[in-house]
């Protein structure tokens, strides 16, 4: 269990809207997830948050499960100058970053986004697996996959957020409420 004063947690909790908001799209691009862990600031612990934010995800609708997935590159392919993208797909090799975006595309044909994993701690072995598995998935058996997949996600990089005590960036957004 996390202190209260863990100081990430702290400064998540106190800091304004905006920069919070901010912080959470960082974390995972729906806004309504977003705007539900931020409504109930401020979180006793980190584990607290991280409750949250599973109960955030079990309620995304298929509209906002979209929105968040918008937010991950295909795997093979991390964002360039991103180090959360580069960080997380460091597991894959070069030599499988073309097959990947291969069956990648034929995913997205097949379910209208791109592959979404928890590539954390997995190699590029292990993310060819299971794509080559998921898709074969139906429809709504993989939009359940990704949301479990999703909240893995957003589990670490909260975690990150908050165990880290790194500063939230202060911004000038009008509509943070």
């Amino acid at each position: 269990m996390s202190s209260p004063r863990t100081p990430g947690l702290a400064r998540f909790n106190t800091s304004d809207p905006a920069a919070a908001r901010a912080a959470l799209h960082e974390v995972c691009a729906s806004s309504a997830w977003g705007s539900k862990l931020l409504a109930q600031r401020p979180y006793a612990t980190t584990d607290a948050l991280l409750v949250a934010g599973d109960a955030a995800m079990a309620e995304l609708t298929a509209e906002d499960l979209a929105e968040a997935m918008a937010g991950h590159p295909p795997i093979g392919r991390p964002t360039p100058g991103d180090p959360t993208s580069a960080r997380e797909q460091s597991g894959v090799q070069e030599s499988l970053r073309e097959e990947l975006l291969e069956l990648n595309l034929a995913y997205q044909d097949r379910f209208g986004h791109v592959f979404l994993i928890c590539a954390t701690g997995r190699t590029g072995d292990q993310m060819l697996a299971a794509l080559k598995e998921r898709i074969g998935n139906d429809p709504d058996t993989e939009r359940e996959t990704v949301r479990t997949e999703l909240g893995k996600i957003n589990r670490i990089r909260l975690t990150r957020l908050v165990e880290t005590g790194e500063e939230l960036v202060e911004t000038d957004e009008e509509n943070a409420s």
